[in-house]
């Protein structure tokens, strides 16, 4: 399975209550489709996923599944730090339709490479649903080695890697090993700001966080690129990279919800454990939005 572009990791919008505003994710959704997203992400990092309870993602997943209705891909993020419970999760995202099931390294466990390769054994024995990799230490703790992702990517469904290591060696690496040695095997970027360094280096695209207010620039930034656009893309990137680097000022989604608030876009406060962002940094990112 080929994936390309750039997809949105959806933030979770709250209401005045503190409970999933499942309208206003319909409204979410609706922008991105209408400005041109790639394929959407639900249950990501950036929608405060480990923050939610199960009959919320269950709903979340069906909201999303509804609105799309197949008009762009549907990537529902399914790792946990536990193989069982991440092989139910992944079961039910095939069940219900998504195309895509992203699969973070198991955190908080801190197996060692072994135990990562067999986490994702388990899963592709006992699932269908093609699987996107997600490589984020600065997450889980655990960096996926180059080695071990090149196991990985020969199982049955792995289609590639969402790659937020942060590390572009490793990135060239994966690329230079695995990724330009098969047609199956996808890498796409899980930092906004390496989306064009990844792109040079041969990658897809992006699962963007700043996409969720951005939609249309950072497809565009991704089409192109691979339509050999570079003096466009250049243009893009530059406009795009102060609040590709304002948007983890603070943890992930803090920053970008702040943004979206300034359009109107009203995504509620972050749930604890994450708090609500220093005035200092409200004014930076409203300041970077306004330029």
């Amino acid at each position: 399975m080929k994936i390309s572009g750039a997809y949105t990791a959806l933030i979770t919008p709250f209401n005045n209550e503190g409970n999933v505003d499942y309208e206003q994710l319909k409204r979410n959704i609706e922008f991105q489709i209408e400005n041109g997203i790639n394929g959407i992400l639900a249950l990501g990092t950036t929608a405060e996923t480990p923050t939610l309870t199960e009959s919320e993602k269950f709903e979340i997943i069906k909201v999303c599944f509804e609105k799309i209705n197949k008009r762009v891909p549907l990537m529902i993020g399914t790792g946990t730090n536990s193989t069982l419970k991440t092989i139910e999760n992944t079961k039910y995202a095939e069940e219900v339709g998504a195309d895509i099931a992203l699969i973070v390294a198991p955190y908080y466990n801190k197996p060692t490479q072994e135990g990562i390769f067999r986490h994702f054994e388990a899963i592709s024995n006992e699932t269908n649903i093609p699987i996107l990799v997600y490589n984020i230490k600065g997450r889980t703790g655990i960096n996926i080695e180059t080695e071990t992702l090149n196991r990985i990517s020969k199982l049955d469904n792995v289609i590639g890697v969402k790659e937020a290591s942060g590390d572009l060696n490793q990135i060239q690496e994966v690329i230079d090993k695995i990724h330009s040695k098969s047609d199956n095997f996808n890498l796409m970027s899980g930092d906004d700001s390496f989306t064009l360094p990844i792109l040079s280096l041969g990658g897809n695209g992006v699962v963007s966080v700043i996409s969720n207010l951005y939609p249309k620039e950072m497809s565009d930034l991704v089409r192109n690129y691979l339509s050999g656009n570079v003096e466009e893309v250049l243009k893009i990137h530059n406009k795009m990279l102060p609040i590709m680097k304002g948007a983890f000022i603070e943890t992930n989604p803090a920053p970008i919800k702040e943004a979206m608030k300034v359009f109107k876009m009203d995504t509620g406060k972050v749930r604890l454990p994450l708090v609500e962002m220093k005035n200092e940094n409200k004014n930076i990112i409203r300041e970077i939005v306004s330029l």
